[in-house]
């Protein structure tokens, strides 16, 4: 059995963010292995991991790894490996294949390692076909053995299919039992080259066997070209590695299409050689298409495009934290002069989020300061002192003009506690998406500029209510204002790992992104929201 394993490496400046310029997916066959089976052949399996440390000096980490192919040393490997496609950045990957004994992960010391090879995404992506030699370990040539890594840019409208596979009355290969039965699609690129798009598991000892139902993207299926042709081949398993052919057909995904719904669509699998030799030849079997199931994968820009509007909303840290706003040392401070800290972060998110909001209002919230006219503390009140109606006019909202004339009525007070405020959004975005107003559009933002806490507690209360929000079509930027210490704050990006409740639940999908302006003041908004 043959493996291997790919990663990528060294990681991105948080300084610096990059866009990514696009994904890439990369196909990988290899030639030529070492054969270390003694009474068979290798069985390799392909992985991947960083080529060198990153400049930190962080370990090499195994980031993907293939399926295994039994007694075979000219492995073509289904498993396809996407990548980020970064033009600015020098993206090293490097390639293990390795002679699997187990189930073990790949490069145990139960595995033999049959050769590794180091390249850059940038060059198997400039000359979309790379072969290079496998070398062993302190750098000797793995005899003939070679790698190719084909690579293909996902496009930008890309979705996925799902199809589902049967087959009747197959030829029966084998003597003294039935034929077990597989099934590989191609695709045919312009040039006459065939790419493995899929390989079914294998049914053993059926000759009317039924595959699993499987998913595969429109670009890997037919480079979402629906009129492109494909080719099926039909196999019967051998644990050698010779495996017998059945027969093959030839379709398109247009074709495939027929069997949307109730309908079913059939070929017969054929075998050129029987066909010429055999008068009354019909076909080796039937090949049946119970079911296709089209998902289309939207993008962000297809949503705008297609009417969707944000809703954004603001909300500000009012907490003693941030120091007395008479005081030129406090974020809060009002500079006749120039903006401070909140209202630099202000415009950085809204001038860019204000172009997709046809009325050009935001909700623009505070929490943590105590309230006319009672002056308690609150922790959910519209900084126009409006609680029927707490948008601001864009231009008002991006400049702080809303902020700055509410300063002078409120104390700033505390504690830091912005769960009331996530729970209010998520109210409104869950109304929204009973009505399917938000069905059809991404997420609702909620900006939140926070300055320092000294209490945990206020990390860990907004846990809760954003684990119960990442079901909504809801998304948070917190936006980190001052020199404090943030380290909490990242807890809740989720980054490091998957944000749970206090009970343990966890998120359905990261919805917050943590940024500290600090890092950012000096740039466009563009890169704040980017980062």
């Amino acid at each position: 059995r043959t493996t291997g394993t790919m990663g990528e490496a060294p990681e991105l400046s948080p300084q610096a963010p990059l866009a990514v310029l696009s994904k890439v997916e990369l196909r990988v066959s290899c030639k030529h292995l070492l054969d270390r089976d003694t009474l068979n052949k290798s069985d390799p399996c392909r992985g991947s991991g960083p080529a060198a440390p990153p400049p930190s000096q962080a370990p090499a980490v195994q980031v993907d790894r293939s399926e295994v192919i039994k007694s075979n040393l000219n492995p073509v490997f289904a498993k396809i490996f996407t990548v980020d496609y970064y033009f600015e950045e020098v993206q090293k990957l490097r390639f293990e294949v390795y002679d699997s004994h187990g189930h073990a992960s790949v490069g145990t010391h139960d595995d033999d390692f049959l050769g590794g090879m180091e390249c850059t995404v940038g060059q198997i992506v400039a000359q979309k076909r790379v072969t290079k030699p496998l070398f062993l370990k302190y750098g000797k040539f793995a005899g003939k053995s070679t790698i190719t890594v084909i690579s293909e840019e996902i496009s930008g409208n890309n979705g996925y299919v799902e199809l589902a596979f049967r087959a009747k009355k197959l030829d029966d290969k084998d003597l003294f039992s039935k034929s077990d039965p597989f099934l590989e699609i191609y695709r045919i690129d312009d040039d006459r080259s065939e790419q493995l798009v899929y390989r079914t598991e294998v049914v053993k000892n059926n000759l009317s066997p039924i595959w699993e139902p499987f998913k595969v993207s429109l670009n890997s299926l037919c480079s979402c070209e629906e009129k492109r042709k494909l080719r099926c081949v039909v196999w019967d398993y051998d644990s050698r590695g010779k495996h017998d052919f059945i027969g093959e057909f030839f379709t398109t995904f247009e074709e495939m299409q027929k069997a949307m719904g109730e309908n079913k669509v059939q070929w017969d699998c054929m075998n050129p050689k029987y066909k010429i030799k055999k008068r009354n030849y019909k076909n080796s079997g039937v090949v049946v298409l119970l079911d296709l199931k089209i998902h289309r994968v939207y993008s962000f820009l297809d949503y705008i495009m297609g009417g969707c509007q944000i809703h954004f909303t603001v909300a500000i840290d009012f907490t003693a934290s941030n120091g007395d706003p008479r005081n030129s040392c406090s974020l809060h401070y009002i500079n006749p002069y120039q903006p401070n800290e909140y209202l630099k972060a202000l415009v950085a998110v809204g001038e860019i989020c204000q172009d997709y909001d046809s009325d050009k209002k935001f909700s623009a919230l505070g929490f943590g300061a105590r309230i006319p006219p009672k002056y308690e503390v609150s922790h959910d009140f519209a900084i126009n002192f409006n609680p029927d109606n707490d948008e601001c006019e864009g231009e008002s909202s991006s400049d702080g003009g809303g902020k700055c004339r509410c300063l002078p009525k409120i104390q700033l007070y505390g504690p830091t506690n912005v769960a009331p405020i996530i729970s209010k959004v998520a109210r409104v975005a869950a109304d929204e998406e009973r009505t399917k107003e938000a069905s059809v559009g991404p997420p609702r933002p909620l900006a939140l500029g926070w300055a320092e806490t000294q209490d945990a507690r206020a990390t860990c209360g907004c846990s809760h209510p954003i684990v119960r929000a990442s079901s909504l079509p809801m998304s948070i930027i917190i936006v980190g204002v001052g020199n404090a210490d943030f380290t909490d704050m990242q807890i809740l990006d989720g980054d490091d790992g998957i944000l749970r409740s206090p009970k343990g639940e966890p998120v359905l999908r990261d919805i917050v992104q943590f940024v500290p302006f600090r890092e950012f003041k000096n740039v466009s908004g563009a890169s704040v929201v980017l980062c």
